[in-house]
């Protein structure tokens, strides 16, 4: 079969290219158009409780996620010069595009009481009399305990701005100039004054962590093209080969570019890698064509036979390599979580593509090029090689019970490492600890407890009761209890209001801010909880309280800033809050709903994690049913099972004893890894197959001219994808990181236990195949390659 189809690729060679080069073309268009995803739950299925939980409260109470922090630590925050400055910051980022409103020192507001039209009315601090001074301004805001903790932080010194951002722009390409614009502005006033400015809030976070994706998609992509170009030039010593290597998976990046776009998705965290992994996978297709067709040509000079038993021989070896590659990262199509689903679909349609591309291009193109020349191939007759490949045969034939007892000590210290293993993920997770968004969110985390977002919905399932008496009082002493917490900081609710209007309805005594205690009390209260508009400056404060309640006043919510503090502690967190939570709302009565971002996050990061865990045994299930369909023998299938487990075992054995956890990246390196080391794995033991079919020299003969064919091409495309996944190391993202370098040890492990272990095991169960007098156990094979 294969042999026809060299035949028709030369054949039609000219057709062909015109047709790649026309999709090409086509695909290039659609590549330019592809977009930056800026959503950051996409993580989670639509239909995932905690996903339907977080669209209600969306839809209920608006955005969460979309609250921005500045903040600056000095001594001299209320000198003259310094505050007025810092006034004049505020009312600009107030001017800022795509800022609906800011909470500010300088914007602060207070309650006056109206005794003659019963009303409380909101009045401007700086409106106050007196209040140009920075002293009286100073004193007057210090005695209003509704911003004590929320704005500032007397005992660090630390003052806090809080600004929302428009969430439709907040979900949009111009979210990046307007989070810098703000961060400028910021940067401005800090440097005018010698102070730093810190930033933290999921809009910056977000922004700054899509910016870097960006970034990196095009270094990556950079790196990866001339890192894998000077490997080839080394390898081949000819740049007819590298432009050629370089050409087919530049195509091969074009298309996944327009997979993305033609799906309907956008580029994320996970979609950015896409371009670079076709370039590490991509180039070992070329390496093992062009092997081929150089080997076969120094046999026998002949450049077309050469090339139709470069597409006879190599074809079916590429095309389970790259089926199983693209298994490997096609099976996370089969969760539920959209931002795998992405990956995983144009991942795999991308390395099969790239299998058709080779196979097109690099046979047509080389049947109008001269031969290869001696230098070209001179690369076979490697001293150093050689000797490498002397080395294994001699360690595989000479010192196989050393092989055996030095994996199986391996493997057993792998499992106790295992056994270290423990997963945690941080909405942050990602960042260096060095760098500036990680460190300033550490700052509120510091001085205000943290800024992720955690809500508690109470729905008293009637009208108005969210606002009467006994359910104030409920959610003030749970805010009290969650006060008690060190990661919980500034809680906010419709307590606060009602406190804030008691304290002005006892004309500003900071003692009365606290919520009614009686009926008695609040009747008296009740009429100024109205909140008067005519002076124009209620808005802001009126439109805060308002946010904390529905239209029917049914539902309300405790809006809570906390740290981060990540998917392990979280869920102990939570479920310390819930017992007193529950013992103050009775389920019988209340319906209690935690959501927010913080717990979405949770929810997403488990979910991943489950999701790769299924998708990897997914992966195996299908990788080694190709393995079935293709050897068609049990043993076969034993040998390449044991072969790719103790790479990834020896792997996860590290993981443990070195301490890095278990999160969404560290967990996808299995499923790639696996779907990449099967690789060679089919590689040799294809060569042997076909070498077993040809010469009737017995398996240790064969296994050793294997090592020689194959050793050479099995070392230097794993050095290409050690290389290739390497460049993810140099990733500011931790999780980028950890895919680069794990995926590049297990991928070295792989060719170690390729080239030693596998040819050991087949040696060894043929002698245990021959001690049951089953000599034949590789004839079927024999025979179907006899047939074909």
């Amino acid at each position: 079969m294969w042999h026809r189809i060299a035949a028709f690729v030369i054949k039609f060679r000219i057709a062909l290219m015109i047709v790649l080069l026309a999709l090409t073309g086509i695909m290039g268009y659609f590549a330019s158009r592809v977009q930056l995803s800026y959503d950051f739950t996409s993580a989670i299925p639509r239909n995932n409780p905690k996903y339907i939980d977080y669209q209600a409260f969306r839809n209920q109470f608006g955005e969460d996620g979309n609250l921005m922090v500045i903040g600056v630590q000095t001594d001299h925050f209320f000198d003259k010069t310094f505050f007025a400055d810092y006034a004049a910051f505020a009312r600009q980022i107030e001017k800022a595009k795509g800022v609906e409103n800011v909470f500010s020192i300088p914007g602060a507001v207070t309650l006056t009481k109206d005794t003659i039209l019963h009303r409380l009315n909101v009045l401007k601090l700086a409106d106050m009399p007196n209040a140009a001074n920075p002293d009286t301004f100073r004193n007057l805001f210090y005695s209003l305990p509704f911003y004590r903790g929320f704005l500032y932080n007397p005992d660090a010194h630390a003052y806090m701005m809080a600004l929302r951002v428009n969430k439709q722009l907040l979900n949009s390409a111009a979210r990046t100039g307007i989070v810098k614009n703000i961060v400028a502005i910021g940067d401005d006033f800090g440097n005018k004054h010698n102070v730093t400015m810190h930033y933290s809030g999921l809009p910056l976070i977000r922004t700054m962590m899509a910016a870097q994706v960006q970034q990196e998609m095009k270094l990556f992509l950079a790196l990866s093209f001339a890192l894998t170009a000077v490997i080839l030039f080394l390898f081949f010593r000819s740049g007819v080969a590298v432009l050629t290597s370089m050409f087919v998976v530049a195509v091969g990046v074009v298309w996944s570019l327009a997979t993305i776009t033609l799906l309907g998705y956008k580029i994320t965290l996970l979609t950015a890698l896409i371009p670079s992994l076709i370039v590490v996978i991509g180039i070992p297709n070329c390496v093992y064509f062009l092997n081929k067709y150089h080997s076969e040509y120094h046999k026998h000079g002949n450049k077309m036979k050469a090339l139709l038993r470069m597409v006879d021989r190599m074809g079916v070896v590429t095309l389970f390599t790259n089926l199983t590659a693209a298994i490997g990262f096609g099976v996370f199509f089969f969760t539920k979580s959209a931002l795998l689903k992405e990956f995983g679909l144009v991942a795999g349609l991308n390395i099969l593509a790239i299998f058709f591309i080779s196979l097109i291009f690099i046979p047509a193109l080389f049947s109008f090029l001269p031969p290869p020349k001696g230098k070209h191939t001179s690369y076979l007759d490697s001293k150093w090689v050689n000797r490498l490949l002397d080395t294994i045969t001699t360690w595989v034939f000479a010192h196989r019970t050393w092989i055996y007892v030095t994996t199986l000590a391996i493997c057993i210290f792998s499992v106790l490492g295992m056994m270290r293993l423990h997963s945690v993920g941080h909405i942050v997770d990602d960042l260096p600890k060095d760098d500036k968004v990680y460190l300033d969110l550490k700052f509120f985390e510091h001085n205000f407890r943290g800024v992720m977002p955690l809500e508690i919905v109470i729905d008293t399932r009637r009208k108005n009761g969210a606002v009467t008496l006994p359910v104030l009082q409920k959610m003030d002493k749970l805010q009290q209890y969650l006060d008690h917490f060190p990661e919980i900081g500034h809680s906010l609710s419709l307590v606060e209001g009602v406190k804030f209007a008691r304290q002005a309805y006892f004309d500003g005594d900071s003692s009365s801010y606290a919520v009614p205690e009686s009926i008695f009390d609040a009747a008296f209260l009740q009429p100024y909880l109205n909140f008067g508009s005519g002076n124009g400056k209620s808005s802001v404060f009126s439109k805060l309280i308002s946010s904390f309640i529905d239209s029917s006043k049914q539902k309300t919510r405790i809006s809570i800033n906390m740290a981060d503090v990540g998917s392990r502690k979280l869920p102990v967190l939570l479920d310390s809050i819930r017992p007193k939570t529950y013992a103050l709302f009775d389920s019988s009565k209340y319906n209690i709903t935690f959501t927010g971002t913080s717990v979405v996050f949770l929810e997403g990061s488990r979910f991943i994690i489950n999701s790769l865990r299924d998708s990897l045994i997914l992966a195996f299930l299908m990788i080694f049913g190709c393995m079935v369909f293709l050897f068609r023998s049990w043993r076969i299938l034993l040998i390449s099972i044991v072969i790719n487990i103790v790479p990834l075992l020896i792997t996860a054995g590290l993981m443990g004893w070195v301490g890095i956890p278990i999160k969404p990246s560290t967990v996808l390196v299995f499923s790639v890894a696996l779907g990449i080391t099967i690789d060679v794995t089919i590689r040799f033991l294809v060569n042997f197959k076909q070498e077993l079919s040809r010469h009737d020299d017995g398996i240790a003969i064969n296994v050793q001219r294997t090592i020689r064919d194959t050793g050479l091409s099995i070392i230097y495309t794993s050095l290409i994808l050690i290389a290739g996944f390497g460049v993810f190391a140099l990733s500011q993202f931790d999780g980028t990181k950890s895919l680069g370098y794990l995926t590049s040890l297990t991928l070295l492990l792989a060719m170690i236990t390729n080239l030693t272990l596998q040819p050991a095991l087949l040696m060894w169960m043929d002698k245990a195949a021959r001690k049951i007098k089953d000599p034949q156990w590789l004839m079927d094979e024999e025979e179907t390659d006899n047939e074909e």
